[in-house]
């Protein structure tokens, strides 16, 4: 009986961890929709424009982020450099940053790129805090990395602020190998 008391206890323990864990983006197996974005550092610098529809059936990582810092810079950067290495299989990833104010945040991006040498991952501004209305990008959510290939999201982690850190930027890295099938 003290088995099966403990059993239940792990279980009901999981099972509020499980559910305090923040959701943000489209599900797993979701289809990503088109919409646009300001380019400040990519190939269309000063244009909007449409990368999710640039970017087709490749293997994409989007990144939508609502503050920009280090731990940021530091994941972008190793992004950029698994699509450095993956360019044969055609990867591509963007930085998306949910702003009301894209004036005050494009020089933030544009130091970000020269500092951190990020050559291979366009970073962008979209028009509002709240994103793509059918993304879902929730407001708890200072970040939400949405990976996808052939049209089908196959990973998405979301954090609050304050937890992107070494630690989940290599997990979230990681996410990389589902897309590169």
């Amino acid at each position: 009986m003290k088995n099966l008391l403990s059993g239940a206890l792990v279980l009901a323990l999981v099972g509020v961890v499980v559910a305090a864990e923040l959701e943000s983006g489209l599900k797993v197996g979701a289809a990503p929709g088109a919409y646009n974005v300001k380019d400040i550092t990519g190939p269309s610098a000063g244009k909007s424009l449409c990368y999710r529809c640039q970017y087709g059936a490749r293997p994409v990582v989007n990144v939508f982020a609502r503050s920009v810092n280090d731990d940021l810079a530091k994941l972008v950067k190793e992004i950029d450099g698994v699509v450095e290495k993956n360019k044969e299989k055609n990867m591509k990833a963007f930085l998306v940053v949910l702003a009301e104010d894209a004036d005050k945040i494009a020089p933030q991006l544009e130091a970000m790129a020269k500092k951190n040498d990020i050559k291979n991952v366009p970073l962008t501004i979209f028009d509002g805090s709240t994103g793509p209305d059918s993304y879902n990008i929730a407001k708890d959510a200072d970040l939400t990395v949405l990976m996808w290939n052939k049209g089908k999201v196959e990973s998405n982690t979301a954090l609050e602020k304050g937890k992107l850190n070494d630690s989940t930027a290599k997990k979230i890295v990681s996410e990389t190998e589902k897309i590169l099938k």
